[in-house]
C-alpha cells in the first residue's frame, strides 16, 4: 500500500504543476472504460462507433451501443458529483439504472435467485457460488452499506482494503438480475474516488481488469468461498485489487511523463516552480515539482534565470543549492 501512497502522490504532482498534459488522458480512460466494462460481459460495438457515442454523446443505435453510453453516463455521474455522493442502496440501483439502459429491471433489486455458473467445454455447467437470495437482497444490501460506512467513519481498515472488502461483498450479494460486474466496477471507481484514490481519471480501470480478467474471477472465486458463513479469505481478492491499483497508478506515470506539452509549456512550467521556491532550493526539489520534466531541461532554465540575474548558484555539483535573487 505504501506503493499506492507514492504513485499518488506522483499523479497529485502532475495534476497541480502539468494539468495540460493529462488533458489528452481523459477522452482515452473514458473510452477505455465503457469499452472494457462491457466486453468482459460480453457486450461489443464497433470500434468506430466508440468514440462518438462516448465523447460525443452519438444516439445509440442498438442495445449494445446504448449499453455502452449508459456506462458513459454513469461515469459522468461518478466524475462529477463523487464527492456529494454516497455509498448507499440508492446510489448502487442509480448506477445500475444508468448502466443498463431501459430495460424493465434497471435499476431493481433481482426478483429470482440468481447462481453464479462456469460453463465447461463438454456443456457441464457448474455453479460456483450462490449469491444471497432474492427476498434477502434488499436488507443485506443496506447492510453491507451501513458496515462500509461504519468502517470508513471509525477508520476500521485501512482505506483501500476497506474499498476492497466493500466490492467483494458487493459482488457475493449479486443483487442484480444481471450488470453486477459493471456495477461492481463503478462502485470500485466511486469508492477510490472518494478516498482521493484517483487514478481512475486517466487511466480505464475496467481495461486493466479486462487485461487481468482471469485472475481477476480467480482471486474473487478463492474469496468469495465460505462469505455466507463469515469465513472466507479477504486477501486473495485484496491482493488482487492491490495489484490492479498499483498497476493503474504504474501506467499513468508511464502515460503521462511520454506526452509532450505545447512549446514552451515546460520552460514556463519551470520558471513557475523556481519562483515558488523559498530560501535555498537544489535541483532535487525542482524535479519533486515538475515530474515531468528532466534533469537536463530544469538545468538548462536555472541557468538562463541566472544569467538574467533572478537566480543564483551557492555551490557546485549535483548538491549545489540555489536561490532567488533580491533587489
Amino acid at each position: 500500500m505504501n506503493a499506492v501512497s507514492e504513485y499518488k502522490g506522483k499523479q497529485e504532482l502532475y495534476e497541480k504543476q502539468s494539468p495540460q498534459v493529462l488533458k489528452t488522458l481523459l477522452e482515452t480512460a473514458l473510452i477505455e472504460s465503457a469499452e472494457s466494462s462491457n466486453r468482459i460481459e460480453g457486450v461489443t460495438v464497433d470500434h468506430a462507433r466508440l468514440k462518438p457515442l462516448v465523447i460525443g454523446h452519438s444516439k445509440p443505435r442498438d442495445r449494445s451501443e446504448e449499453e455502452v453510453a449508459g456506462y458513459r453516463g454513469a461515469l459522468d455521474l461518478i466524475h462529477k458529483k463523487h464527492k456529494s455522493l454516497k455509498i448507499s442502496p440508492e446510489t448502487i440501483k442509480e448506477l445500475h439504472r444508468l448502466c443498463r439502459g431501459e430495460l424493465w429491471d434497471s435499476g431493481k433489486w433481482k426478483e429470482k435467485d440468481n447462481d453464479i455458473i462456469r460453463k465447461h467445454a463438454d456443456g457441464r455447467v457448474e455453479v460456483i457460488f450462490k449469491p444471497v437470495s432474492a427476498a434477502k437482497t434488499q436488507e443485506m444490501m443496506k447492510q453491507l452499506c451501513l458496515s462500509y460506512e461504519h468502517s470508513v467513519s471509525h477508520l476500521k481498515y485501512p482505506d483501500l482494503y476497506a474499498v476492497a472488502c466493500l466490492v467483494l461483498d458487493f459482488l457475493s450479494v449479486h443483487p442484480f438480475r444481471d450488470g453486477n460486474g459493471r456495477v461492481g466496477r463503478l462502485l470500485t471507481l466511486l469508492a477510490l474516488y472518494q478516498h482521493n484514490f484517483t487514478v481512475g481519471k486517466y487511466i480505464g480501470l475496467e481495461r486493466v481488469i479486462e487485461q487481468s480478467k482471469e485472475t481477476y474471477y480467480e482471486a474473487l472465486n478463492k474469496s468469495s468461498q465460505k462469505w455466507h458463513e463469515a469465513k472466507h479469505d479477504v486477501m486473495p481478492w485484496f491482493n488482487y485489487f492491490l495489484g490492479m491499483v498499483l498497476g493503474a497508478y504504474k501506467e499513468f506515470e508511464e502515460r503521462a511523463s511520454n506526452i509532450k506539452p505545447a512549446r514552451g509549456a515546460k520552460t514556463a512550467l519551470l520558471m513557475k516552480a523556481i519562483n515558488n521556491q523559498h530560501g535555498e532550493f537544489s535541483i532535487s526539489d525542482i524535479e519533486q515539482a515538475c515530474p515531468s520534466v528532466s534533469r537536463v531541461m530544469i538545468k538548462k532554465v536555472l541557468l538562463q534565470m541566472q544569467k538574467k540575474k533572478k537566480i543564483k548558484c551557492l555551490g557546485r555539483g549535483k548538491s549545489a543549492k540555489w536561490k532567488q535573487m533580491v533587489y
